[in-house]
């Protein structure tokens, strides 16, 4: 029988952090990060980085691994995350995969078979020229039967590479553990409530000054933009090209946008057994892990 993994995903603001801090106290569990953003030191309060104290002492793993501006992939993230997991088991722990970057906990977690051909800069360069769409027709052309989802810019574009070095095949999957996934949201009018006092407290606790840090250090526009929502639009912001007031509602808006579109890759999956925030999620959630995990 395969190791078993709980996963726990959900929307930005959701509370899924320390749900899955208050469920590792519970079992004995250390927690894997599955965001894209928080494998970034000094990314802080605009990736909503857990703080120290908000751990309690529960290991997480694969925060602050890469430093800004550094190149890091859905397969460096699944290397790790296969590494920090197997530890977890190996020291007799309950492994808890939590995030909200929907792809890199499938990755991990359905064990996609991922290519280990390094990404051609040169050819990435070229190819960041074309929207999105554009690319996605130079990819029917050559995969007419593809089902990579049209708006997915990275999978699109990697898919090109990938052809252009004839190192492509269709992902596979060679799951490693047996799964409990739970999920975390809230209905949408109060998860908008939700995000826009989360923004106003990072912008209070000084997440413009983090950015502005970052690129006195000489942090690239071009990187943080490309890392989106907070870091676009505070970069956007820093730089001039907005005013304080658009930037705090333009970013509120596309947080909840992005939101939507994680509860979009979430609701796919059958597999995730939503918690009633509104009731008692870690009496819930204790529930079934413990039916989980009693057999063996």
């Amino acid at each position: 029988m395969l190791p078993k993994l709980i996963v726990i995903e959900g929307t930005n603001a959701s509370g899924k952090s320390s749900l899955g801090v208050s469920l590792a106290e519970r079992f004995g569990g250390e927690i894997v990060s599955a965001d894209s953003r928080q494998v970034y030191e000094r990314l802080d309060l605009g990736s909503g980085k857990i703080t120290p104290e908000e751990t309690r002492g529960i290991p997480h793993h694969l925060l602050n691994v890469r430093k800004p501006g550094e190149f890091f992939s859905m397969a460096d993230f699944q290397r790790l995350g296969f590494e920090a997991i197997d530890g977890i088991l190996s020291r007799g722990r309950v492994p808890f995969l939590v995030g909200g970057t929907g792809l890199y906990v499938d990755a991990v977690a359905d064990g996609y078979e991922l290519s280990d051909q390094a990404p051609d800069h040169s050819l990435r360069a070229h190819f960041e020229t074309f929207d999105t769409p554009a690319l996605y027709e130079m990819l029917k052309k050559q995969l007419p039967d593809t089902d990579i989802d049209p708006r997915n810019r990275h999978r699109v574009m990697r898919a090109l590479e990938r052809l252009a070095a004839d190192d492509y095949h269709p992902a596979g999957k060679s799951p490693r553990y047996t799964l409990l996934k739970l999920g975390v949201t809230w209905p949408r009018e109060i998860l908008k409530q939700r995000i826009d006092e989360r923004l106003e407290k990072r912008l209070q606790e000084g997440m413009v000054d983090e950015v502005k840090a970052l690129l006195e250090e000489g942090v690239s526009e071009e990187f943080l933009v490309k890392l989106g929502l907070e870091y676009k639009y505070l970069t956007w912001y820093l730089t001039g090209r907005i005013g304080y007031d658009q930037m705090v509602e333009e970013l509120g808006n596309a947080i909840k946008k992005f939101a939507k579109r994680q509860m979009t890759w979430f609701r796919r999956d059958p597999r995730i057994h939503w918690l009633d925030m509104a009731g008692d999620p870690l009496e819930e959630a204790s529930g079934c892990i413990r039916e989980f995990l009693k057999d063996g």
